[in-house]
């Protein structure tokens, strides 16, 4: 029986990430905590049928104090029990169709992007601490990957792949100061999903690729501390086109 809190759950890839989770039985998942800086009519659906299973606690990500009192509201809600597992899932992605020499969302990007996961993560540790599994991914893109940098020259999302190249370091940071203490920080990427932030022209059904992303979690051991993954889709594997979904380690 695990905990799960998943950051951005209101909508898109987190919300789908909770109701899969929710799916699952308690024996698997005992408490899985949505969070958003408010509840979306979805969310109250998910919570009211959830018989207990599922719960919203407020958080914007962006704000230090937001997350102090997140982090009391789910010690209450865990009944003195410790968080197994954080998905820093909240993100944003502008564009710069115009060249990044006119991008004016890099500092917007961080605090969403970046800043979040940091404040979040360092909220919740002392709950995480006593939790069994210790495991916190950060939700990242293969757009973030500088080796991968001119695969994807043709998107105009200046600030969200640099952003996310720093996601990537903030989790390898985190990864090696709380290696000895029995945690798994890994980044991922989602793949291109069907969401309000990836567009109906995406490769994957939101279902799908939340499927993926937990699978990811569900593996993630601490023999994988610190590292970068791209989520595993039957059939995507060796796809042709610019995107495969072979479920491999990412490069920096």
């Amino acid at each position: 029986m695990a905990s799960y809190l998943v950051t951005g759950a209101t909508r898109g890839l987190g919300l789908e990430m909770v109701t899969s989770l929710a799916s699952l039985p308690a024996s698997q998942v005992s408490l899985v905590i949505a969070s958003g800086r408010s509840k979306s009519p979805a969310v109250q659906k998910l919570v009211e049928s959830s018989g207990g299973r599922v719960v919203f606690v407020t958080l914007d990500v962006t704000s230090e104090s937001s997350a102090k009192d997140a982090a009391k509201e789910v010690e209450k809600v865990l009944g003195g029990k410790g968080l197994d597992v954080l998905i820093n899932n909240a993100g944003i992605m502008n564009y710069s169709p115009n060249g990044i020499n006119t991008m004016d969302d890099l500092e917007s990007s961080f605090k969403v992007n970046v800043a979040s996961a940091h404040i979040a993560t360092s909220a919740l540790l002392p709950v995480l601490e006593k939790g069994n599994l210790k495991k916190v991914v950060n939700v990242s893109t293969s757009l973030g990957s500088i080796a991968m940098s001119k695969n994807y020259a043709l998107f105009p999302v200046p600030a969200y792949k640099v952003s996310k190249a720093a996601l990537n370091m903030l989790t390898v940071q985190y990864a090696q100061a709380y290696a000895e203490k029995g945690f798994t920080f890994v980044t991922l990427s989602p793949g291109w999903c069907q969401t309000d932030l990836g567009s109906s022209a995406a490769d994957l059904p939101s279902d799908v690729g939340a499927k993926a992303v937990l699978d990811i979690v569900y593996s993630a051991t601490p023999d994988k501390n610190g590292k970068f993954f791209n989520i595993r889709v039957p059939g995507w594997e060796k796809k042709e086109g610019l995107n495969q979904y072979d479920g491999a380690e990412l490069p920096w």
